[in-house]
């Protein structure tokens, strides 16, 4: 048992475009790491962070909110989860108060919440869900492949 690896989560081909982003989020994550490690100043991570919420998380929770939370209902206890962090993650990506507390934290809680749903919530999903509702979540996915903004690259 020791030895024993960990099996690749098997992803429903309706999560896979949720299960990217959240790739794209975690990298945000090593970004900000990076940038706190090396000395870049805050306000250009903070101004990166910024683009990413607002270009790619805020229309992200939306549509796992809608379509994916739905599937297991407001009173289900891992949506509740979810749910919490969601409003947790906008605060604070939105305050302005202490850029490099809240980016600190943004790094540590958003890896955590993504482990959490990609774990434990999709994986539930996928078990329960009909056809017809992994049908609906992949029709309301953006579509839309990650494109990059290189304005200022601090990470490399």
């Amino acid at each position: 048992m020791e030895n024993e690896k960990k099996k690749p989560l098997k992803r429903s081909p309706s999560l896979v475009a949720f299960s990217r982003e959240h790739h794209h989020s975690l990298l945000l994550c090593w970004k900000i790491r990076m940038a706190f490690r090396n000395g870049i100043d805050v306000n250009r991570i903070k101004k990166y962070s910024d683009w990413f919420y607002k270009t790619h998380m805020i229309s992200h929770f939306e549509v796992e909110e809608e379509y994916i939370f739905s599937v297991l209902g407001r009173d289900d206890e891992l949506v509740k989860q979810a749910m919490t962090e969601h409003r947790r993650l906008k605060r604070l990506f939105e305050d302005t108060t202490d850029p490099e507390k809240s980016l600190s934290l943004i790094e540590e809680e958003l890896e955590k919440h993504i482990r959490f749903e990609e774990r434990a919530l999709f994986q539930k999903v996928q078990q329960i869900a009909s056809p017809e509702q992994l049908e609906t979540i992949k029709e309301h996915h953006r579509g839309l492949d990650f494109v990059e903004n290189e304005t200022d690259v601090f990470w490399k």
